[in-house]
C-alpha cells in the first residue's frame, strides 16, 4: 500500500494492533523555526536573511522544519496500530536524538536498544562543528518482549573465519558474575558454535579498511542508488533491507509513515515483507512508484 496523505491523520483511520513492525526514517528538525524563533521579532517580520534560509528547512526542503517526530501525537498512533511486541525502528539525528526518544517513550513504547549506523562520508555544516559520521536508530517495542530475527541477521562468515577458534567467556570461567547476572533475570545465552555466521550487534558503518570493519559494513546510497531524486537523505537499500529482516517475521506488513523515496517499501519486497508507505509530500509519491514499479509482484 502506498497512501499519499499526512501520517498522523492517515493512521488514526487503521485499526488497532494492525502492523508487525515499523520501520521509518522521520524528518530530523535540524532548522525548527518553532524553537529558535517564535518569540524573535525576526519570526513575525523577517522575510530574508537567516529566517528566510532556515524557514525552507534542511537543504531547503520544508518538511525537515517542523518537530512532528518530537510529539506524542505520532508516536502514540503508531503504537495504537501496531501489534503486541511489534518493534519499532527509527533513524534521528545525533543533536536532537533525544528528543524523539523522549517523545516514543512517553507515548507507551519500552526502549531497548539503540543501533548505530556509522559511516565515513559526510561534511560539517559549519566551521565549528565536527563531521557528521553516525546516525542513531530508536530500538522500541510494543509490550512484549518478542524474539528478533537474529539468525536471519547473522554476520556471514568468509574464508578467514572460523567459528572453532571462538571460545565463550563462560567456558573459561574468566567472570566470577556471570551466575549472579543469570539471578538478576536474564536467559543464558548460548555459547555453541554457530556455522551461519557472527551475531548480530548494534553498530552499523560504511566500511573502513580496518580488519573488524567487514562485521558492520554498510555504505550510503550511491548517487545510482538514488534514482535522480532530489530527497536528501535516502536511505542505503542494503541497511533497509536489513533492519526489516531484523525485526519483521515473514510475511509480515511494514509501517513506514514517513517514506520519502520508498527504500523501506523496495526492502520489503526483496526480504519477502509487505509494506504500508505513507508520504505526505507529493513529488515523492512518483519516486516511490518509480522504485516499487521494478517488481511485477503484488503486495499489499
Amino acid at each position: 500500500m502506498i497512501v499519499n496523505a499526512d501520517c498522523i491523520e492517515h493512521l488514526k483511520t487503521i485499526e488497532d494492533n494492525y502492523f508487525d513492525s515499523v520501520v521509518t526514517d522521520p524528518p530530523y528538525h535540524l532548522t525548527s523555526i518553532a524553537k529558535r524563533f517564535t518569540n524573535s521579532t525576526e519570526a513575525k517580520y523577517g522575510k530574508d536573511g537567516s529566517f528566510q534560509r532556515l524557514s525552507k528547512g534542511f537543504v531547503g526542503h520544508e518538511w525537515d522544519g517542523g518537530d512532528i517526530a518530537f510529539t506524542t501525537d505520532l508516536w502514540k498512533e503508531v503504537y495504537r496500530t501496531i501489534k503486541p511486541g511489534a518493534v519499532l525502528l527509527a533513524f534521528a539525528a545525533t543533536r536532537n536524538y533525544h528528543r524523539m526518544a523522549t517523545a516514543i517513550e512517553n507515548s507507551g513504547f519500552e526502549i531497548f536498544d539503540m543501533i548505530n549506523w556509522i559511516y565515513g562520508s559526510g561534511f560539517p555544516k559549519r566551521k565549528n562543528l565536527l563531521k557528521p559520521a553516525h546516525e542513531p536508530i530508536v530500538m522500541a517495542r510494543k509490550g512484549v518482549n518478542k524474539n528478533l530475527n537474529l539468525d536471519e541477521c547473522r554476520v556471514p562468515l568468509d574464508e578467514n573465519d572460523n567459528p572453532k577458534n571462538w571460545h565463550s567467556n563462560r567456558d573459561k570461567k574468566e567472570y566470577k558474575n556471570t551466575e549472579n547476572i543469570f539471578k538478576l533475570g536474564m536467559k543464558n545465552i548460548s555459547s555453541k558454535q554457530n556455522n551461519n555466521g557472527r551475531y548480530p550487534s548494534n553498530f552499523i558503518h560504511d566500511g573502513l579498511n580496518e580488519d573488524w570493519s567487514k562485521y558492520f559494513y554498510c555504505t550510503k546510497a550511491s548517487k545510482k542508488e538514488k534514482e535522480g531524486t532530489d530527497h536528501p537523505t535516502v536511505k542505503p537499500l542494503k541497511l533497509m533491507r536489513y533492519l526489516v529482516r531484523l525485526v519483521t517475521p515473514k510475511d509480515g506488513l511494514v509501517l513506514d509513515p514517513f517514506a520519502g523515496t520508498g527504500t523501506t517499501g523496495e526492502a520489503c519486497i526483496l526480504e519477502g515483507r509487505k509494506y504500508y508507505l505513507i508520504e505526505k509530500t507529493p513529488d515523492y509519491i512518483k519516486d516511490i512508484e518509480k522504485r516499487i514499479n521494478k517488481f511485477n509482484k503484488a503486495f499489499i
